[in-house]
């Protein structure tokens, strides 16, 4: 058995973003065909809902990539600080939280393609430093536990499980 060589800085930034994609798509595939019934739905005691999900990701990919690296971050309608990023309002559209979501995950690339993996930065409700390695790897973990979620409160309201689109036959 031979070892391979170490990835580079380059390749390996390119191997965190990719499986942070992954778990990023798969988050927007657990809405795909659900009303906005089925989206807003408490699925938990806590009243955990899919959309409520993807509110609460787009406000921590603000957080963790954006704000702690000096970033400019959308002034946001609700304190997540509050847990109000877990929660949808009546007056937030579908099309607003996915939209958020979207901006959330393009202000985050932006700030991965320019930084080094070994930049750092400081979450202002933290007390200490963190860099863009770490925080890839812990949105990663993040976002794929929510996903997770996500697959469960999906395979209740309507069977529908997996971590990504099945291939079109």
């Amino acid at each position: 058995m031979t070892n391979s060589p170490a990835a580079g800085p380059s390749e390996e930034k390119h191997i965190l973003r990719t499986s942070l994609d992954r778990h990023r798509d798969a988050v927007l595939w657990k809405l795909d065909g659900l009303d906005d019934e089925q989206l807003r739905r408490p699925m938990t005691p806590s009243g955990t809902t899919l959309l409520g999900l993807v509110k609460h990701l787009a406000s921590v990919e603000y957080g963790w990539f954006v704000e702690t690296f000096g970033g400019a971050v959308e002034p946001l309608w609700f304190d997540p600080y509050a847990s109000e990023d877990m929660w949808i309002a009546p007056d937030e559209s579908t099309d607003r939280i996915v939209a958020f979501y979207g901006r959330a995950r393009a202000a985050a690339d932006r700030m991965i393609a320019d930084l080094p993996l070994e930049a750092l930065g400081r979450p202002s409700w933290r007390d200490e430093s963190v860099s863009l390695r770490w925080t890839l790897v812990h949105m990663t973990t993040e976002t794929a536990r929510h996903a997770g979620h996500m697959d469960i409160l999906r395979e209740l309201i309507d069977g529908a499980t997996g971590d990504h689109r099945p291939a079109a036959r």
